[in-house]
């Protein structure tokens, strides 16, 4: 797990929640580990004070607004949020785990079994998203978090209500990822459908089970091209067979033509039990496989005597020397982390149709953004991979301890960086 420490200029409280270290960033917004003071683990996510101003502020309550709408047991939960602030803030649930990104970045592509029980379990949550009348719009791999309890939906930062046509956007501006982007969401068309979140599931799971998205180039502009060039087949090489037919469908060039998240879910279901397995079976599997060990909060709040030094915890062997803030070569080495190493055997899957070994090492995905926030939970988690299956670890705690090891890694944030 990857955690920056805070930097002196970080805020070390917001609406009551204790701030620890930063997991996640993107253009408009950084997001911590908050701590509430019952010992509630949380994503706090807060505006940057150079970009507030009167649009942002209301696009961030609409954000707010959607997320006391939005529910269900696969979506991220709000617990706070203060748009009104001089720092405008949101927490939500804190999900421990990599995102889909970096997890088949670090591992390697998913099984087709496991791939099918992912399917299912997020075309039943978009479901419920849409029947709340909402769409989600900027569904990618980043915003899927493969947490200890099993897959969870994150960032609805773009969300809209299906019948709206309200934007807070421009005129002919596109906001979303256009990797995962369909074809009328590219071309800028409204109102929109269900089918934009169908056919980004249909990337995403694209992604999870070959690597690869559907379309992929270096310029934006020559992906846009592709996107909705309807001569342009999306690329579906290194996929199972037996996904090939339904993702074809999700992927499909018209809106019209992709099937409904219903028909989505039964479509997985029937594979799963194909293989044998009934599609809790398959859940189980799929979150034994992506959950990462539980220990690592604890490791991170595991500090004795507040007399002793950083350098000292590292000797004793009571705070992994992994753990321990780098101190950054000059003159342009990026400023220290927090590494917490995973422990454990390593984990083997049971599983009817288990992959290949994936590469030890792959670069992360590169997706073009346009116009969106790309702040999120789901960044705050490390390209370490994380398949040990350590001791069980006891939660969060809000206490003496935790606060000290906020301060330790500021000061040494502090000493270590040239300001």
């Amino acid at each position: 797990m990857h955690i920056a420490p805070l930097s002196p200029d970080d805020p070390t409280e917001l609406g009551g929640y204790e701030l620890l270290g930063r997991i996640g960033h993107g253009g408009m917004g950084q997001v911590y580990l908050g701590e509430s003071p019952g010992g509630e683990p949380a994503a706090v996510k807060v505006i940057k004070p150079s970009v507030v101003d009167s649009e942002t502020r209301q696009r961030f309550a609409q954000e707010v607004e959607i997320l006391k709408t939005v529910w269900g047991a696969r979506i991220a939960a709000l617990l706070d949020a203060d748009a009104e602030a001089d720092r405008p803030w949101l927490a939500t649930e804190y999900i421990e785990g990599l995102d889909l990104s970096r997890h088949v970045n670090s591992h390697g592509p998913l099984p087709a079994l496991l791939t099918a029980s992912l399917g299912a379990t997020l075309a039943e949550a978009l479901a419920t998203v849409h029947k709340q009348g909402l769409l989600h719009r900027d569904l990618k791999p980043a915003n899927v978090l493969l947490g200890p309890n099993g897959p969870k939906i994150i960032d609805f930062g773009l969300a809209v209500f299906a019948e709206s046509s309200v934007s807070l956007t421009a005129a002919n501006t596109v906001v979303g990822t256009p990797s995962c982007m369909p074809p009328e969401q590219a071309n800028g068309e409204k109102p929109l459908t269900p089918a934009v979140d169908v056919y980004a599931l249909g990337a995403l799971l694209l992604f999870a089970a070959s690597g690869h998205l559907p379309y992929r180039a270096d310029n934006i502009h020559v992906l846009f091209h592709q996107v909705t060039d309807p001569a342009t087949s999306p690329d579906l090489s290194g996929t199972p067979d037996e996904l090939v037919p339904l993702l074809t469908a999700m992927l499909a060039h018209q809106a019209q033509d992709r099937p409904a998240l219903d028909d989505v879910v039964r479509e997985f279901r029937a594979l799963i039990e194909g293989q044998g397995l009934k599609v809790a079976q398959a859940r189980r599997r799929l979150t034994s496989y992506t959950a990462a060990p539980p220990q690592f909060l604890d490791d991170l709040l595991a500090v004795p005597h507040p007399d002793r030094s950083a350098e000292g915890l590292a000797e004793a062997g009571t705070v992994p020397a992994a753990a321990q803030p780098q101190v950054p070569a000059p003159p342009m080495a990026p400023a220290p982390t927090l590494v917490l190493p995973p422990t454990g055997p390593s984990r083997t899957p049971t599983l009817r149709d288990t992959a290949a070994a994936p590469p030890a090492d792959r670069a992360d995905e590169e997706e073009g953004e346009a116009g969106a926030d790309t702040a999120s939970a789901g960044q705050a988690h490390a390209r370490q991979p994380a398949r040990g299956r350590g001791r069980t670890g006891r939660s969060l705690r809000h206490s003496a301890q935790a606060r000290i090891t906020a301060q330790r890694l500021r000061e040494a944030y502090a000493a270590a960086t040239p300001f």
